[in-house]
Protein backbone atom coordinates (compact mmCIF):
# COMPACT_ATOMS: atom_id res chain seq x y z
CA UNK A 1 0.00 0.00 0.00
CA UNK A 2 1.48 3.83 -0.79
CA UNK A 3 0.06 5.90 2.08
CA UNK A 4 -0.76 9.24 0.64
CA UNK A 5 -1.03 10.21 4.94
CA UNK A 6 -0.45 9.15 8.07
CA UNK A 7 -2.15 9.78 11.47
CA UNK A 8 -2.50 8.09 15.04
CA UNK A 9 -6.24 7.55 15.09
CA UNK A 10 -8.75 7.74 12.39
CA UNK A 11 -12.68 9.02 13.03
CA UNK A 12 -14.65 8.17 10.31
CA UNK A 13 -17.91 10.29 11.82
CA UNK A 14 -18.32 13.84 13.42
CA UNK A 15 -21.48 13.03 15.22
CA UNK A 16 -20.62 11.88 19.13
CA UNK A 17 -17.36 10.37 17.98
CA UNK A 18 -16.13 13.48 18.08
CA UNK A 19 -15.44 12.74 21.68
CA UNK A 20 -13.02 10.46 20.36
CA UNK A 21 -11.24 12.74 18.60
CA UNK A 22 -11.54 14.77 21.32
CA UNK A 23 -9.86 12.34 23.37
CA UNK A 24 -6.69 11.49 20.73
CA UNK A 25 -6.05 15.06 20.35
CA UNK A 26 -6.22 15.79 24.55
CA UNK A 27 -3.80 12.62 24.70
CA UNK A 28 -1.36 13.96 22.68
CA UNK A 29 -2.17 11.34 19.28
CA UNK A 30 -2.40 12.92 15.79
CA UNK A 31 -6.00 12.26 14.69
CA UNK A 32 -8.31 13.24 11.53
CA UNK A 33 -12.06 13.31 11.38
CA UNK A 34 -13.37 12.58 7.85
CA UNK A 35 -17.13 13.44 7.57
CA UNK A 36 -18.76 12.21 4.56
CA UNK A 37 -21.46 14.82 3.81
CA UNK A 38 -20.56 18.95 3.66
CA UNK A 39 -21.73 19.28 7.67
CA UNK A 40 -20.40 18.42 11.02
CA UNK A 41 -22.58 16.80 13.26
CA UNK A 42 -24.51 13.75 11.90
CA UNK A 43 -27.87 12.81 13.63
CA UNK A 44 -26.23 13.80 16.73
CA UNK A 45 -26.66 17.28 15.49
CA UNK A 46 -30.23 16.80 14.77
CA UNK A 47 -31.17 16.44 17.94
CA UNK A 48 -33.44 18.51 19.85
CA UNK A 49 -32.07 18.05 23.12
CA UNK A 50 -28.03 16.45 22.47
CA UNK A 51 -28.52 14.61 25.91
CA UNK A 52 -27.44 12.13 27.24
CA UNK A 53 -28.31 8.85 29.79
CA UNK A 54 -25.36 8.97 32.13
CA UNK A 55 -26.51 7.94 35.80
CA UNK A 56 -24.54 9.63 38.35
CA UNK A 57 -22.15 11.79 36.83
CA UNK A 58 -20.71 14.99 38.02
CA UNK A 59 -23.88 17.06 36.56
CA UNK A 60 -26.36 15.42 38.81
CA UNK A 61 -23.91 14.86 42.04
CA UNK A 62 -23.68 18.56 41.95
CA UNK A 63 -27.62 19.54 41.77
CA UNK A 64 -27.75 17.14 44.99
CA UNK A 65 -29.43 13.65 42.93
CA UNK A 66 -29.30 11.18 44.90
CA UNK A 67 -28.86 8.34 42.96
CA UNK A 68 -26.42 4.77 42.41
CA UNK A 69 -24.94 2.86 39.73
CA UNK A 70 -25.83 -0.45 40.85
CA UNK A 71 -29.66 0.80 41.04
CA UNK A 72 -29.15 2.29 37.67
CA UNK A 73 -27.55 -1.13 36.62
CA UNK A 74 -30.90 -2.66 37.64
CA UNK A 75 -32.82 -0.51 36.00
CA UNK A 76 -30.90 -1.03 33.00
CA UNK A 77 -30.49 -4.54 32.67
CA UNK A 78 -34.10 -5.26 33.84
CA UNK A 79 -35.09 -3.26 30.49
CA UNK A 80 -32.25 -4.80 28.05
CA UNK A 81 -32.56 -8.34 29.44
CA UNK A 82 -30.14 -10.68 28.23
CA UNK A 83 -29.93 -9.21 24.59
CA UNK A 84 -26.66 -7.78 24.84
CA UNK A 85 -23.76 -8.87 26.77
CA UNK A 86 -24.39 -8.11 30.60
CA UNK A 87 -20.11 -6.93 30.63
CA UNK A 88 -21.25 -4.04 28.03
CA UNK A 89 -24.27 -2.90 29.69
CA UNK A 90 -22.31 -2.86 32.94
CA UNK A 91 -19.73 -0.60 30.95
CA UNK A 92 -22.27 1.99 29.80
CA UNK A 93 -24.02 2.58 32.84
CA UNK A 94 -20.91 2.79 35.29
CA UNK A 95 -18.40 4.88 33.03
CA UNK A 96 -20.52 7.42 31.25
CA UNK A 97 -20.00 9.12 34.73
CA UNK A 98 -15.78 9.24 34.06
CA UNK A 99 -16.30 10.67 30.10
CA UNK A 100 -18.48 13.56 31.70
CA UNK A 101 -15.69 14.44 34.58
CA UNK A 102 -13.17 13.77 31.60
CA UNK A 103 -14.89 16.36 29.57
CA UNK A 104 -15.55 18.97 32.18
CA UNK A 105 -12.12 19.36 33.18
CA UNK A 106 -11.58 21.59 29.84
CA UNK A 107 -14.09 24.55 29.83
CA UNK A 108 -15.28 24.59 26.38
CA UNK A 109 -18.00 21.77 27.58
CA UNK A 110 -20.80 22.47 30.00
CA UNK A 111 -23.54 20.33 30.78
CA UNK A 112 -27.07 21.26 32.67
CA UNK A 113 -29.55 18.81 34.28
CA UNK A 114 -32.83 18.23 32.03
CA UNK A 115 -35.20 15.91 33.86
CA UNK A 116 -36.29 13.50 31.52
CA UNK A 117 -38.35 10.17 32.66
CA UNK A 118 -36.61 6.72 31.83
CA UNK A 119 -38.93 5.08 29.59
CA UNK A 120 -40.03 1.92 31.41
CA UNK A 121 -41.58 3.33 33.87
CA UNK A 122 -42.68 0.73 35.74
CA UNK A 123 -39.07 -1.56 35.58
CA UNK A 124 -37.30 -1.25 39.10
CA UNK A 125 -35.40 1.06 39.77
CA UNK A 126 -36.94 3.07 37.06
CA UNK A 127 -35.62 6.86 37.76
CA UNK A 128 -39.12 8.79 37.05
CA UNK A 129 -38.24 12.48 38.03
CA UNK A 130 -35.59 11.71 34.99
CA UNK A 131 -32.71 12.82 36.76
CA UNK A 132 -30.28 10.45 34.96
CA UNK A 133 -30.00 12.78 31.97
CA UNK A 134 -27.91 15.74 31.50
CA UNK A 135 -27.78 17.92 28.55
CA UNK A 136 -25.10 20.03 26.51
CA UNK A 137 -25.69 23.85 27.57
CA UNK A 138 -26.65 26.02 24.97
CA UNK A 139 -23.48 28.42 22.81
CA UNK A 140 -23.46 30.96 20.58
CA UNK A 141 -22.18 29.74 16.81
CA UNK A 142 -19.47 32.46 17.12
CA UNK A 143 -18.06 30.85 20.36
CA UNK A 144 -17.66 27.36 18.39
CA UNK A 145 -14.75 28.67 16.44
CA UNK A 146 -14.59 29.23 12.81
CA UNK A 147 -16.28 25.70 11.91
CA UNK A 148 -18.82 27.07 14.03
CA UNK A 149 -21.00 27.58 10.65
CA UNK A 150 -20.49 24.05 9.31
CA UNK A 151 -22.52 22.52 11.78
CA UNK A 152 -25.67 20.14 10.46
CA UNK A 153 -29.13 21.25 11.42
CA UNK A 154 -31.24 21.99 12.62
CA UNK A 155 -34.04 20.15 10.86
CA UNK A 156 -35.95 23.17 10.13
CA UNK A 157 -32.93 24.28 8.61
CA UNK A 158 -31.89 21.01 6.69
CA UNK A 159 -35.61 19.83 5.19
CA UNK A 160 -36.96 23.63 4.88
CA UNK A 161 -33.85 25.56 4.22
CA UNK A 162 -34.84 28.29 7.06
CA UNK A 163 -31.80 30.39 8.07
CA UNK A 164 -30.19 28.36 11.40
CA UNK A 165 -30.42 30.52 14.57
CA UNK A 166 -27.16 31.96 16.01
CA UNK A 167 -27.66 30.14 19.09
CA UNK A 168 -26.51 26.41 19.30
CA UNK A 169 -29.05 24.27 21.06
CA UNK A 170 -29.16 20.44 22.21
CA UNK A 171 -27.04 18.26 19.47
CA UNK A 172 -25.53 21.15 17.90
CA UNK A 173 -24.54 22.49 21.40
CA UNK A 174 -22.52 19.11 22.00
CA UNK A 175 -21.17 19.36 17.96
CA UNK A 176 -20.11 23.44 18.74
CA UNK A 177 -18.38 22.07 21.94
CA UNK A 178 -16.54 19.21 20.57
CA UNK A 179 -15.67 21.49 17.24
CA UNK A 180 -14.73 24.29 19.96
CA UNK A 181 -12.41 22.09 21.69
CA UNK A 182 -10.73 20.46 19.40
CA UNK A 183 -9.74 23.81 17.44
CA UNK A 184 -7.19 24.10 20.40
CA UNK A 185 -5.68 21.20 19.12
CA UNK A 186 -2.89 21.29 16.03
CA UNK A 187 -2.45 17.75 16.26
CA UNK A 188 -6.13 17.43 15.16
CA UNK A 189 -7.38 17.67 11.30
CA UNK A 190 -11.22 17.56 10.32
CA UNK A 191 -12.25 16.77 6.83
CA UNK A 192 -15.53 17.45 5.08
CA UNK A 193 -17.21 15.61 2.08
CA UNK A 194 -14.58 12.70 2.78
CA UNK A 195 -16.27 9.19 2.98
CA UNK A 196 -14.34 6.17 4.47
CA UNK A 197 -14.95 3.33 2.03
CA UNK A 198 -12.53 0.81 2.85
CA UNK A 199 -10.09 -0.55 5.70
CA UNK A 200 -6.60 -1.75 5.08
CA UNK A 201 -5.85 -4.95 7.01
CA UNK A 202 -2.16 -5.92 7.23
CA UNK A 203 -1.29 -9.48 9.35
CA UNK A 204 -4.57 -9.00 10.72
CA UNK A 205 -4.40 -6.04 12.06
CA UNK A 206 -6.73 -2.80 10.35
CA UNK A 207 -3.64 -0.37 9.64
CA UNK A 208 -5.48 2.28 7.75
CA UNK A 209 -8.30 3.02 5.55
CA UNK A 210 -8.88 4.14 1.91
CA UNK A 211 -11.20 7.49 1.87
CA UNK A 212 -12.98 9.40 -0.99
CA UNK A 213 -12.58 13.14 -1.48
CA UNK A 214 -13.22 15.03 -4.34
CA UNK A 215 -13.37 12.43 -6.33
CA UNK A 216 -9.62 11.10 -5.18
CA UNK A 217 -9.12 8.04 -3.72
CA UNK A 218 -6.74 9.03 -0.47
CA UNK A 219 -4.49 6.04 1.67
CA UNK A 220 -4.54 6.67 5.63
CA UNK A 221 -2.34 4.39 7.56
CA UNK A 222 -3.23 4.53 11.20
CA UNK A 223 -0.63 3.94 13.73
CA UNK A 224 -3.13 3.44 16.69
CA UNK A 225 -6.42 2.60 14.83
CA UNK A 226 -9.75 3.28 13.15
CA UNK A 227 -12.87 4.27 14.86
CA UNK A 228 -16.51 3.99 12.94
CA UNK A 229 -18.57 6.36 14.04
CA UNK A 230 -20.85 6.88 10.68
CA UNK A 231 -24.17 6.36 12.06
CA UNK A 232 -26.16 3.58 10.80
CA UNK A 233 -27.76 2.80 7.34
CA UNK A 234 -31.58 4.05 7.50
CA UNK A 235 -30.57 5.75 4.41
CA UNK A 236 -29.96 2.62 2.40
CA UNK A 237 -33.32 1.07 1.53
CA UNK A 238 -31.14 -1.93 -0.23
CA UNK A 239 -29.37 -2.48 2.96
CA UNK A 240 -32.74 -1.68 4.98
CA UNK A 241 -34.55 -4.54 2.84
CA UNK A 242 -31.54 -7.04 3.36
CA UNK A 243 -31.80 -6.72 6.71
CA UNK A 244 -35.17 -6.61 7.19
CA UNK A 245 -35.61 -3.07 8.68
CA UNK A 246 -39.36 -1.57 8.53
CA UNK A 247 -39.95 1.49 7.20
CA UNK A 248 -38.19 3.58 4.24
CA UNK A 249 -35.03 5.43 3.95
CA UNK A 250 -37.77 8.47 2.75
CA UNK A 251 -38.95 8.64 6.37
CA UNK A 252 -35.46 8.38 8.35
CA UNK A 253 -34.48 11.50 10.39
CA UNK A 254 -31.32 10.41 9.96
CA UNK A 255 -29.30 12.94 7.60
CA UNK A 256 -28.69 11.77 4.09
CA UNK A 257 -24.88 10.72 4.17
CA UNK A 258 -25.91 7.69 6.92
CA UNK A 259 -25.96 5.04 4.38
CA UNK A 260 -23.59 2.13 5.50
CA UNK A 261 -20.52 2.37 4.00
CA UNK A 262 -18.39 1.87 7.25
CA UNK A 263 -20.03 -0.75 7.68
CA UNK A 264 -19.56 -2.72 4.40
CA UNK A 265 -15.93 -1.82 4.97
CA UNK A 266 -15.72 -3.66 8.28
CA UNK A 267 -18.22 -6.54 6.68
CA UNK A 268 -15.50 -6.77 4.08
CA UNK A 269 -12.86 -7.37 6.51
CA UNK A 270 -14.41 -10.14 8.67
CA UNK A 271 -16.26 -8.10 11.51
CA UNK A 272 -19.15 -9.68 12.79
CA UNK A 273 -22.80 -8.06 13.22
CA UNK A 274 -25.87 -7.54 15.32
CA UNK A 275 -29.10 -6.09 15.93
CA UNK A 276 -29.46 -5.40 11.84
CA UNK A 277 -33.38 -5.52 11.83
CA UNK A 278 -33.53 -3.04 14.30
CA UNK A 279 -34.26 0.83 14.71
CA UNK A 280 -34.98 3.70 17.37
CA UNK A 281 -38.72 4.18 16.41
CA UNK A 282 -41.10 6.96 16.37
CA UNK A 283 -44.48 7.51 14.87
CA UNK A 284 -43.86 10.42 11.77
CA UNK A 285 -46.41 12.98 11.30
CA UNK A 286 -46.58 13.22 7.27
CA UNK A 287 -45.07 16.26 5.82
CA UNK A 288 -46.65 17.67 2.07
CA UNK A 289 -43.08 16.34 1.11
CA UNK A 290 -44.22 12.75 1.76
CA UNK A 291 -41.61 12.04 4.66
CA UNK A 292 -43.11 11.24 7.71
CA UNK A 293 -40.84 13.09 10.23
CA UNK A 294 -40.71 12.23 14.15
CA UNK A 295 -43.40 13.67 16.33
CA UNK A 296 -44.08 13.56 19.81
CA UNK A 297 -45.44 15.79 22.78
CA UNK A 298 -49.01 14.69 21.82
CA UNK A 299 -51.51 17.66 23.93
CA UNK A 300 -54.75 15.78 22.83
CA UNK A 301 -56.37 13.61 20.08
CA UNK A 302 -56.15 9.54 19.43
CA UNK A 303 -54.91 7.50 17.12
CA UNK A 304 -57.08 5.22 14.75
CA UNK A 305 -56.31 2.22 12.12
CA UNK A 306 -57.88 2.30 9.05
CA UNK A 307 -60.90 0.25 10.92
CA UNK A 308 -61.66 3.61 12.80
CA UNK A 309 -60.46 1.76 15.91
CA UNK A 310 -57.82 3.06 18.42
CA UNK A 311 -55.03 0.68 18.97
CA UNK A 312 -52.06 1.76 20.88
CA UNK A 313 -51.18 4.07 24.01
CA UNK A 314 -50.39 7.42 22.20
CA UNK A 315 -48.57 9.16 25.02
CA UNK A 316 -45.81 6.35 25.27
CA UNK A 317 -42.25 6.60 24.79
CA UNK A 318 -41.11 7.27 21.45
CA UNK A 319 -39.61 3.83 20.97
CA UNK A 320 -42.57 1.72 22.82
CA UNK A 321 -45.03 3.26 20.56
CA UNK A 322 -43.38 2.78 17.04
CA UNK A 323 -42.31 -1.07 18.02
CA UNK A 324 -46.23 -1.15 18.96
CA UNK A 325 -47.13 0.65 15.49
CA UNK A 326 -44.71 -2.05 13.52
CA UNK A 327 -46.57 -5.22 15.24
CA UNK A 328 -49.71 -4.35 14.48
CA UNK A 329 -48.54 -3.23 10.72
CA UNK A 330 -46.90 -6.74 10.92
CA UNK A 331 -49.95 -8.47 12.42
CA UNK A 332 -51.92 -6.93 9.25
CA UNK A 333 -54.05 -4.78 11.73
CA UNK A 334 -52.80 -1.82 10.96
CA UNK A 335 -52.14 -0.55 8.12
CA UNK A 336 -50.47 3.06 6.85
CA UNK A 337 -51.28 5.37 7.06
CA UNK A 338 -53.13 5.77 10.56
CA UNK A 339 -55.29 8.92 11.67
CA UNK A 340 -54.99 11.43 14.64
CA UNK A 341 -58.44 12.30 15.50
CA UNK A 342 -58.71 15.41 17.39
CA UNK A 343 -61.45 17.96 17.73
CA UNK A 344 -61.09 22.01 17.11
CA UNK A 345 -59.22 23.02 20.46
CA UNK A 346 -56.70 23.88 18.36
CA UNK A 347 -58.39 24.42 14.89
CA UNK A 348 -57.13 22.40 12.02
CA UNK A 349 -53.64 22.13 13.27
CA UNK A 350 -53.11 18.74 15.18
CA UNK A 351 -52.12 18.62 18.72
CA UNK A 352 -48.52 18.12 18.41
CA UNK A 353 -46.32 20.23 20.46
CA UNK A 354 -42.61 18.35 19.31
CA UNK A 355 -42.79 18.05 15.33
CA UNK A 356 -39.53 18.20 14.81
CA UNK A 357 -39.49 19.30 11.20
CA UNK A 358 -41.67 22.26 11.60
CA UNK A 359 -45.10 22.22 9.86
CA UNK A 360 -45.87 24.18 7.04
CA UNK A 361 -48.67 25.86 6.16
CA UNK A 362 -52.27 24.27 7.05
CA UNK A 363 -53.61 24.43 3.00
CA UNK A 364 -50.24 22.46 1.99
CA UNK A 365 -51.35 19.29 4.21
CA UNK A 366 -54.82 19.54 3.76
CA UNK A 367 -54.08 20.05 -0.82
CA UNK A 368 -51.91 16.83 -0.06
CA UNK A 369 -54.86 14.54 1.33
CA UNK A 370 -52.69 14.58 4.51
CA UNK A 371 -54.96 16.93 6.81
CA UNK A 372 -59.07 16.36 6.78
CA UNK A 373 -62.11 18.14 8.64
CA UNK A 374 -65.80 17.18 8.84
CA UNK A 375 -68.25 18.92 10.64
CA UNK A 376 -69.40 15.18 12.21
CA UNK A 377 -67.42 11.97 13.09
CA UNK A 378 -68.93 10.72 10.27
CA UNK A 379 -68.33 12.80 7.58
CA UNK A 380 -64.42 12.68 8.73
CA UNK A 381 -64.53 8.82 8.73
CA UNK A 382 -65.93 8.92 5.18
CA UNK A 383 -63.21 11.42 4.00
CA UNK A 384 -60.56 9.28 5.89
CA UNK A 385 -61.70 5.83 4.33
CA UNK A 386 -62.50 4.30 7.88
CA UNK A 387 -65.96 3.39 9.12
CA UNK A 388 -68.13 5.97 10.37
CA UNK A 389 -69.88 3.66 13.05
CA UNK A 390 -66.89 2.25 14.08
CA UNK A 391 -65.16 5.29 14.25
CA UNK A 392 -67.67 7.33 16.43
CA UNK A 393 -67.77 4.37 18.84
CA UNK A 394 -64.20 4.94 19.39
CA UNK A 395 -64.25 8.48 20.26
CA UNK A 396 -67.58 7.44 22.51
CA UNK A 397 -65.26 4.78 24.05
CA UNK A 398 -62.25 7.38 24.43
CA UNK A 399 -64.08 10.49 26.16
CA UNK A 400 -65.73 7.70 28.75
CA UNK A 401 -62.37 6.97 29.66
CA UNK A 402 -61.09 10.36 29.66
CA UNK A 403 -63.71 11.01 31.94
CA UNK A 404 -62.84 8.52 34.72
CA UNK A 405 -59.33 9.56 34.14
CA UNK A 406 -57.89 5.67 33.44
CA UNK A 407 -57.25 4.11 30.28
CA UNK A 408 -58.94 0.76 30.81
CA UNK A 409 -57.95 -0.33 27.14
CA UNK A 410 -54.31 0.99 26.56
CA UNK A 411 -52.55 2.38 29.74
CA UNK A 412 -52.11 5.43 28.51
CA UNK A 413 -50.83 7.80 31.20
CA UNK A 414 -50.23 5.12 33.51
CA UNK A 415 -46.26 5.92 33.69
CA UNK A 416 -44.44 8.84 34.44
CA UNK A 417 -43.06 10.01 30.90
CA UNK A 418 -47.41 9.59 29.51
CA UNK A 419 -47.64 12.47 31.92
CA UNK A 420 -44.46 14.42 31.13
CA UNK A 421 -45.98 17.01 28.57
CA UNK A 422 -48.58 17.21 31.05
CA UNK A 423 -47.62 18.50 33.96
CA UNK A 424 -48.10 15.03 35.50
CA UNK A 425 -52.06 15.54 34.77
CA UNK A 426 -53.67 12.41 32.62
CA UNK A 427 -52.62 12.94 29.18
CA UNK A 428 -56.29 11.61 28.59
CA UNK A 429 -58.24 14.55 27.13
CA UNK A 430 -61.88 14.22 25.81
CA UNK A 431 -62.55 15.20 22.49
CA UNK A 432 -65.29 18.27 22.52
CA UNK A 433 -68.07 18.86 20.04
CA UNK A 434 -67.48 19.00 16.25
CA UNK A 435 -65.90 19.99 13.72
CA UNK A 436 -63.73 17.23 13.78
CA UNK A 437 -60.06 16.75 12.32
CA UNK A 438 -57.56 14.02 10.77
CA UNK A 439 -54.06 13.79 10.30
CA UNK A 440 -52.35 11.57 8.65
CA UNK A 441 -49.15 9.73 10.30
CA UNK A 442 -46.63 6.95 9.25
CA UNK A 443 -43.91 5.02 11.03
CA UNK A 444 -40.21 7.12 11.25
CA UNK A 445 -36.92 6.48 13.29
CA UNK A 446 -34.03 8.22 14.54
CA UNK A 447 -31.53 5.97 12.59
CA UNK A 448 -30.70 2.01 12.58
CA UNK A 449 -29.23 0.64 15.72
CA UNK A 450 -28.06 -2.91 14.24
CA UNK A 451 -24.42 -2.54 13.51
CA UNK A 452 -20.71 -3.62 14.58
CA UNK A 453 -20.15 -5.89 17.61
CA UNK A 454 -17.83 -4.94 20.25
CA UNK A 455 -16.54 -5.48 23.40
CA UNK A 456 -16.27 -3.17 26.44
CA UNK A 457 -13.14 -1.33 24.89
CA UNK A 458 -15.38 -0.47 21.82
CA UNK A 459 -13.12 -3.40 19.69
CA UNK A 460 -14.47 -4.77 16.95
CA UNK A 461 -15.01 -7.89 16.87
CA UNK A 462 -14.75 -11.06 14.10
CA UNK A 463 -17.24 -13.58 13.62
CA UNK A 464 -15.60 -15.93 15.65
CA UNK A 465 -15.77 -13.47 18.84
CA UNK A 466 -11.89 -12.12 18.57
CA UNK A 467 -11.17 -8.67 18.45
CA UNK A 468 -10.01 -7.19 14.98
CA UNK A 469 -6.56 -5.24 16.00
CA UNK A 470 -7.14 -1.68 15.47
CA UNK A 471 -10.62 -1.49 14.37
CA UNK A 472 -13.29 0.08 16.76
CA UNK A 473 -16.89 1.17 16.75
CA UNK A 474 -19.15 3.83 18.59
CA UNK A 475 -22.88 5.27 17.85
CA UNK A 476 -24.93 3.26 15.80
CA UNK A 477 -22.26 1.74 14.01
CA UNK A 478 -22.24 -0.58 16.59
CA UNK A 479 -24.77 -3.04 17.65
CA UNK A 480 -26.50 -1.07 20.36
CA UNK A 481 -25.88 -1.89 23.78
CA UNK A 482 -29.65 -1.57 24.74
CA UNK A 483 -30.34 -4.12 22.39
CA UNK A 484 -33.75 -4.18 21.02
CA UNK A 485 -34.99 -1.31 23.93
CA UNK A 486 -34.51 2.13 24.07
CA UNK A 487 -33.91 2.41 28.21
CA UNK A 488 -33.75 6.47 27.78
CA UNK A 489 -33.96 9.35 26.53
CA UNK A 490 -29.89 10.07 25.69
CA UNK A 491 -28.68 6.54 25.22
CA UNK A 492 -27.88 7.03 21.42
CA UNK A 493 -26.03 9.79 21.75
CA UNK A 494 -24.45 8.59 24.64
CA UNK A 495 -23.23 5.24 23.19
CA UNK A 496 -21.26 6.94 20.73
CA UNK A 497 -19.42 9.56 23.15
CA UNK A 498 -18.71 7.60 25.49
CA UNK A 499 -17.53 4.39 23.45
CA UNK A 500 -15.42 6.86 21.05
CA UNK A 501 -13.61 7.39 24.29
CA UNK A 502 -13.02 4.21 25.25
CA UNK A 503 -11.50 3.12 22.02
CA UNK A 504 -9.04 6.06 22.29
CA UNK A 505 -8.76 5.27 25.59
CA UNK A 506 -8.20 1.64 24.75
CA UNK A 507 -5.12 2.93 22.14
CA UNK A 508 -3.23 5.01 24.21
CA UNK A 509 -2.73 1.70 27.08
CA UNK A 510 -1.75 -0.17 23.79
Amino acid sequence: MKWDEEVDVLVAGSGGGLCGAYTAAREGLRVAVVEATDKFGGTTSLSGGGGVWFPCNPVLRRAGIEDTPEDALTYYRAVVGDRTPAELQETYVRRGADVIEYLERDGSFSFEVFPWPDYFGKAPKARLDGNRHIIPTPLPVAEAGALGESIRGPLATDRLGEEPPELLIGGRALIGRFLKALSAYPNASLHLNTALVELVVEDGAVVGAVVERERQRIAIRTRRGVVLAAGGFEGNDELRSRYGVPGVARDTMGPWGNVGKTLEAALAVGADVDLMDQAWWSPGMIHPDGRAAFALWFTGGLFVNQDGVRFVNESAPYDRLGRAIIEQMDSGATTLPFWMIYDNSTGAVPPVQATNVPMVEPEKYAAAGLWHTGQTLEELAEKIGVPGAALTATVARFNELAARGTDEDFGRGDEAYDRAFTNGESPLVPLGDGPYHAAAFGISDLGTKGGLRTDTAARVLDTSGAPIAGLYAAGNSMAAVSGTVYPGGGNPIGASVLFSHLAVLDMVGR
